[in-house]
């Protein structure tokens, strides 16, 4: 049997531009997130869903999902070597983002919580410069860097010069994702990226499941707000990493991570027709921007540690 290569092995240029395409459709999937949460909670005004059924509900859901793919895929059950991996990735995708933007999202719009969630990018590379031994260039980290004061200083104008109490729920969740986005990638390397986050989901269902049952909402709640739940359960809990986890894989962490940068502004673009919050003409100047840097980015080296010793 063929081994794939590890995280750390240097992609293609085919594979790179495959990774990176993969990793694009996953953040467009994600980038409807926001909008969907919170048509799911709801504002604190007018409450919906609570948050801890969101987070624990969609988690279950998708692994109920799960199971039945891997059952009828005949999917090989995880070994003893991966699982510290997809258990840390499932403490992190699972549990820690989305309760943080739940949280978050019953508090503050849309908008807010896709531009403070834009450092994401760089928690990520960051993440997996030290998990994963990979080396990139200074030019590569400029970039990075680059794009990110562009995120945080679109999210500071935004915000009038302040920060919401919120924004800590969002600081958490970056924190989570980051962990366990390079978690799933290192195991996505191995195996299909579809097993990966269903094993994830299949082994937090002992812990999601009942909690979901126990949260159950004991208010009525309306259909969007019941749209919103089914998107993030199908969609941003479980499809959208089948194109995430193995762009991460073909195309390195460090170099697709990169394209999130562009996630906070699709959810500012969707946030509009989904909850009819206003796009300032300023969003679209901060996107092309990012784009750019996106761009140049991938452009630069990114090398493994081993090669990097040479």
């Amino acid at each position: 049997m063929t081994r794939a290569p590890t995280a750390t092995a240097l992609p293609d240029d085919h594979a790179a531009r495959r990774g990176l395409w993969l990793g694009a459709l996953g953040v467009v999937i994600f980038a409807l997130t926001f909008p969907m949460t919170r048509l799911a909670v709801g504002p604190s005004e007018a409450p919906q869903l609570p948050p801890a059924f969101v987070t624990a509900g969609r988690a279950a859901g998708a692994g109920l999902l799960s199971l039945v793919y891997l059952g009828i895929t005949g999917a090989p059950r995880p070994t003893r070597r991966e699982l510290p991996a997809l258990l840390l990735s499932a403490l992190g995708t699972v549990i820690g983002f989305p309760l943080g933007i739940a949280l978050a999202l019953r508090e503050v719009p849309a908008m807010h919580a896709a531009v403070v969630t834009g450092v994401l990018p760089l928690a990520t590379a960051a993440v997996a410069a030290w998990a994963l031994r990979q080396r990139a260039s200074t030019g590569f980290w400029a970039c990075a860097l680059l794009g990110c004061a562009l995120v945080l200083t679109f999210a500071w104008q935004q915000g009038g010069g302040a920060l919401s109490m919120a924004d800590g729920w969002l600081l958490l969740a970056v924190a989570s994702a980051a962990g366990g986005y390079v978690a799933g990638a290192r195991v996505a390397a191995e195996r299909p990226a579809e097993q990966v986050i269903s094993w994830v989901l299949a082994l937090s269902l002992p812990l999601t499941a009942p909690l979901a049952w126990a949260w159950w909402p004991t208010e009525p709640a309306s259909t969007a707000a019941w749209g919103g739940f089914a998107y993030v359960t199908l969609f941003s809990m479980w499809l959208g990493f089948f194109a995430w986890y193995r762009g991460l894989a073909l195309g390195g962490t460090l170099r697709v991570s990169q394209v999130q940068l562009l996630q906070p502004f699709l959810a500012l673009l969707f946030a509009v027709p989904v909850l009819g919050e206003r796009l300032e003409p300023a969003t679209l100047g901060f996107a092309l921007a990012v784009l750019g840097v996106v761009v140049l980015g991938r452009r630069l080296p990114v090398r493994s540690a081993a090669r990097a010793g040479r």
